[in-house]
């Protein structure tokens, strides 16, 4: 395995393409549940850091609320090769560390949450609706970094994560579990990125 990540490496570094600076990874809570699920994470951490990101995201799907406590604790004790920010469902500060971690803050939540201050700021006379602009919902979301690219593991379907912010994003799709996601997978996920870079002319 150490011989084909090193290929893949080589293979990474032959591409011109710059790499993505800011890489997002779409997990759910039963991810965090399986052994070893936080040192995969952070080791994710420190694989985008090597290879170029300055950002990170990680949106975390979840069912049952309950947990969302614990998986914040853990998930802020992980010792992280960036400063990293938690937000949950409920948070309206903007998340602008290097690693930027929502939990159960989904995107159409995060969206309602922007609307409704939306309407507020015109309520209060402070917005004319007429000059509303896209500036004025990016500046109103937690998240507000637009992410290159957008790695999904476990199935190629998407759940409810930065629906805003990825419209322009490369997705790459993986059947590999969380749990069995490993640096082979994220250099193929970079391959795949700087692939369609070239062929687009991007």
């Amino acid at each position: 395995m150490v011989l084909y990540e090193a290929y893949l490496a080589v293979r990474l570094r032959r591409r011109s393409n710059p790499p993505p600076a800011h890489v997002a990874v779409v997990i759910t809570e039963r991810d965090l549940l399986e052994q070893g699920a936080y040192e995969t994470l952070r080791e994710f951490f420190e694989w985008a850091v090597e290879y170029g990101a300055d950002r990170i995201t990680v949106s975390v799907s979840v069912l049952d609320e309950a947990v969302i406590p614990t998986l914040s604790r853990e998930l802020t004790a992980l010792e992280t090769p960036l400063p990293l920010a938690v937000r949950r469902p409920g948070d309206t500060e903007s998340a602008d560390a290097p690693i930027q971690v929502s939990i159960g803050l989904g995107g159409k939540r995060e969206f309602a949450e922007t609307v409704r201050q939306l309407a507020e700021a015109v309520d209060a006379g402070d917005l004319d609706p007429a000059e509303i602009d896209t500036d004025d919902i990016d500046d109103r979301l937690v998240f507000r970094d637009e992410p290159d690219l957008v790695i999904k593991t476990g199935a190629e379907r998407l759940s409810d994560f930065m629906i805003w912010q990825s419209v322009y994003s490369e997705l790459y799709f993986t059947d590999v579990n969380w749990r069995d996601f490993r640096k082979r997978d994220y250099l193929r996920a970079l391959l795949e990125y700087a692939d369609r870079q070239r062929r687009f002319g991007r």
